[in-house]
């Protein structure tokens, strides 16, 4: 299972697709689109994904424990739910109009549509188990809920994409080896004259 740095490595690939398909245009270079918080000050790049919220993911659930190799036991890996807000930097000095930001998300969202998957082993390529592909979805939140993500770290809502990328599955560093059998009984019944088969 996919080891600690796939929390990056999914906000690595998210940038990286935008990156790839987005430049020069709407945006002009590669570097105009950051791992980035909106509260971030005189940072001067266009478009930034913010990973605003990690959750444990709901209703599935996995074995307290997994083999691995012959006799080790190794805790099962967690799933967890990304959450990810796409927005416009507004300290940006390229001097966007309404018309230009809407364009951006418009094509922002168009490529994540498009390329709304990935498998765990496309980014930890050493991973050898198939694992379910990490999906990209809209994350069904209200306007309400969008508003309060701006709050909290006090800057003034503005339109912006959220997302939800899941199941990111964790692994466990604890490994246990499992009881060996060291002692076995065995019977034998040895059938009498008397015995008939019925």
């Amino acid at each position: 299972m996919a080891d600690y740095p796939i929390i990056a490595d999914v906000s690595n690939y998210i940038v990286r697709t935008l990156r790839g398909k987005m430049c020069p245009e709407p945006i002009p270079s590669a570097n105009n689109i950051q791992v980035s918080s909106p509260a971030d000050q005189d940072v001067d790049y266009i478009l930034g994904l913010y990973l605003y919220d990690i959750r444990e993911t709901a209703g599935m659930s996995t074995p307290p424990y997994m083999p691995t190799g012959r006799v080790r036991l190794q805790k099962a890996p967690r799933p967890y739910d990304l959450y990810y807000m796409v927005f416009i930097n507004g300290s940006s000095q390229m001097g966007l109009k309404a018309l230009d930001i809407q364009k951006i998300l418009g094509r922002a969202a168009q490529i994540v549509n498009d390329n709304n998957s990935v498998l765990p082993n496309q980014l930890q390529t050493w991973l050898e188990s198939n694992e379910p592909p990490i999906t990209l979805t809209q994350a069904k939140i209200t306007l309400e809920e969008k508003v309060r993500v701006w709050q909290a770290i006090n800057k003034p809502y503005q339109v912006s994409l959220f997302y939800k990328a899941g199941p990111v599955f964790l692994s466990s560093e604890v490994v246990i080896d499992a009881p060996r059998v060291v002692d076995a009984t065995f019977g034998i019944y040895a059938r009498g004259a008397n015995d008939t088969n019925e």
